[in-house]
């Protein structure tokens, strides 16, 4: 009985691991450069993901709720063509503290509230280029290197074909 209750303890213990740990929101720096690498200070950025879209000047930091889907950038600046990127979702340790402790529920409960997930924390988006940003390749006190999007021999291939699809060959 005892054995029991100690495992039921720890269970709820665990539950929500992740909603203790962190924050529904954590910060989020975003800077702009030309493609020659020069930084742009001030361009009008919209970081969007499924919980809604925030606002910022390219320079700044802000707060961006965290959240199981991948975060979505568009930097625009009058002097330069698009910046956009996706940054990956990852999954943190309060998630894996959960599904090691055996806290199914408090995993669940982290995964529907996005707190178990962060996004990479400093992102350099490249005018006129679309990178994808994922923190695993994170270092502390540096931008997380970006890599442009591998696209599929498949992808390719259809995208290929669509004018003809389209012109109705």
């Amino acid at each position: 009985m005892a054995t029991k209750i100690a495992a039921i303890a720890v269970v709820l213990a665990c539950s929500g691991c992740a909603s203790v740990m962190n924050d529904s929101t954590h910060p989020i720096k975003v800077e702009t450069k030309t493609q020659a690498g020069e930084l742009v200070s001030g361009a009008e950025c919209k970081l969007s993901n499924d919980y809604g879209t925030v606002t910022m000047k390219s320079g700044d930091t802000t707060q961006i709720r965290r959240s199981g889907k991948d975060l979505d950038i568009v930097c625009k600046d009058a002097k330069n063509p698009d910046a956009t990127a996706r940054a990956i979702s990852r999954a943190n340790g309060g998630m894996w503290g959960n599904i090691i402790l055996g806290g199914g529920i408090g995993a669940i409960i982290d995964h529907n509230k996005g707190t178990a997930y962060t996004y990479p924390t400093w992102m350099q988006l490249i005018f006129g280029k679309t990178l994808v940003f994922d923190r695993t390749v994170e270092k502390e006190g540096q931008p997380t290197l970006g890599a442009e999007p591998v696209v599929s021999a498949m992808t390719s291939a259809k995208a290929a074909s669509a004018p003809e699809v389209a012109a109705g060959k």
